[in-house]
């Protein structure tokens, strides 16, 4: 009778260790599942507080029957109970409702106006990391003298100043008194500049701040200290092992601003008129637009939920003590 031998100290692949590693994911997995449940909820009966639709979409001298069958038509007559539930079936199939305003499924409105959002976000992001690592890492390189305190200052104007003053303050300098950008519309590269800055003012803020003080954290450390002993000059330790050690954190703050992106564009895109969510979302919350109100709450709900199991995921990749432990 044969008998295997397992070196002591030796993982043992099997089911055990396969639902150990899966069973972190599916935690992360089942929370997302249940924070978008309590968001489509709390969304679906909150936009029913702000009024009867049909008063809306109807004349002020419509008469109580043409309410009725207006209401009628719109489902809005049903029990309440029996919306929630036919709402929640419809999540998994994607099917939101058709918009009471435009009279097309929301997904359909959803979709003309994402990519408008996608770009302004992708483009303020850019801005944030161009400005916001340099920035960050020479402040932290150049501590207490006149670029550190350069840096400071900015990012608090930055982190203080309402992007929709930023908006109209640079409208008001590069539109109308230079005459060097378009202050509204969509569909070149210069519609996209002034939107751009104004949204990543606060995140190439936030982002350069936490760069600043981790990396001043790990400039401190023994292993960098060894390295400048060794002979390694201050940039190339900062770009060989302190920008590396200290992106732990700003990974963490970059993830979330993505998130914070998508819903600050809500203010940037009514200065700017661009059409993306933000402004359809501003334009359905005034029409009382249930269905699109509550797709447009979820859609950025979900963007936030996946932006953040993805920076959970990056962990990992960079910094193997994440990876090992799990």
């Amino acid at each position: 009778m044969s008998q295997t031998l397992t070196a002591p100290g030796a993982r043992v692949a099997g089911p055990g260790r396969a639902w150990t590693v899966l069973r972190p994911a599916a935690a992360r997995l089942g929370t997302a599942l249940l924070v978008l449940l309590c968001t489509a909820t709390v969304a679906f009966f909150l936009v029913r507080l702000s009024g009867d639709p049909v008063k809306v979409m109807l004349p002020p001298d419509a008469t109580a029957q043409q309410e009725n069958v207006l209401r009628h038509s719109l489902g809005l007559d049903r029990p309440l109970v029996t919306q929630y539930l036919d709402y929640l079936w419809g999540l998994p199939r994607f099917d939101f409702g058709n918009s009471l305003f435009y009279n097309q499924p929301v997904r359909s409105v959803l979709a003309d106006r994402i990519p408008a959002t996608l770009l302004l976000a992708a483009g303020a992001l850019v801005v944030t990391l161009v400005i916001a690592l340099p920035a960050g890492t020479i402040a932290a390189m150049r501590r207490g003298k006149a670029a550190d305190r350069g840096v400071i200052t900015a990012v608090l104007i930055g982190q203080s100043t309402p992007a929709f003053w930023v908006g109209i303050l640079l409208i008001l300098v590069f539109a109308v008194g230079l005459h060097a950008l378009p202050a509204s519309g969509y569909g070149t590269f210069a519609h996209l500049v002034l939107p751009s800055v104004t949204l990543a003012v606060y995140s190439v803020a936030v982002v350069a701040r936490l760069l600043r003080s981790s990396l001043i954290d790990v400039l401190g450390s023994d292993h960098i200290r060894t390295a400048r002993a060794r002979g390694l000059g201050p940039v190339r330790t900062v770009l060989r092992h302190g920008l590396r050690n200290a992106s732990l954190p700003v990974v963490t703050v970059v993830g979330l601003e993505v998130g914070s992106l998508l819903g600050g564009a809500i203010l940037t895109e009514q200065v700017f008129s661009w059409p993306g969510v933000g402004q359809l979302t501003v334009q359905a919350i005034a029409n009382r637009d249930f269905p699109l109100v509550q797709g447009t709450v979820l859609l950025f709900a979900a963007t936030f939920v996946v932006v953040n199991l993805l920076v959970d995921l990056s962990y990992g990749l960079l910094d193997p003590r994440v990876r090992n432990s799990r």
